[in-house]
């Protein structure tokens, strides 16, 4: 009885190194997939060459070559820097040393705006009104 429970055993793995093989799946994520335990996996990978029922896959067999693998190239095309306006930037330092950087061409009312947001956890009495 003990044989013939081996043998079905080792006809299911072979099948699922098969299954394997075509997968073109690491073995952790073909383990994962289909329940298995890598441990399980690679035991009866040794059992099944043993027997001589599993070729040992070659390089070109579990992995693409550099040969097979399609390169793609994607142009870039960079944009040059919009022209802003002549000035250096100003940095204002909130309260907890934290510093808001205003290039020139700024919208005030919307730079009040973030202010008040910012430091809206300060007493209100220390935000200047817009």
């Amino acid at each position: 009885m003990a044989r013939q429970v081996d043998l079905i055993k080792q006809q299911r793995w072979l099948k699922l190194h098969e299954r394997w093989a075509k997968s073109r799946l690491c073995v952790r994520d073909f383990c994962e997939r289909h329940g298995l335990t890598e441990a399980s996996f690679y035991f009866w990978r040794r059992v099944l060459l043993r027997r001589g029922l599993l070729v040992e896959p070659t390089a070109n067999t579990t992995a693409p070559s550099a040969a097979t693998v399609a390169t793609a190239f994607v142009q870039l095309a960079v944009a040059p820097p919009t022209p802003t306006a002549t000035g250096s930037a100003i940095d204002i330092v909130l309260g907890n040393q934290r510093r808001l950087r205003v290039r020139p061409g700024f919208d005030a009312d919307t730079l009040c705006q973030l202010v008040r947001l910012l430091e809206e956890s300060a007493d209100a009495s220390e935000v200047p009104p817009c």
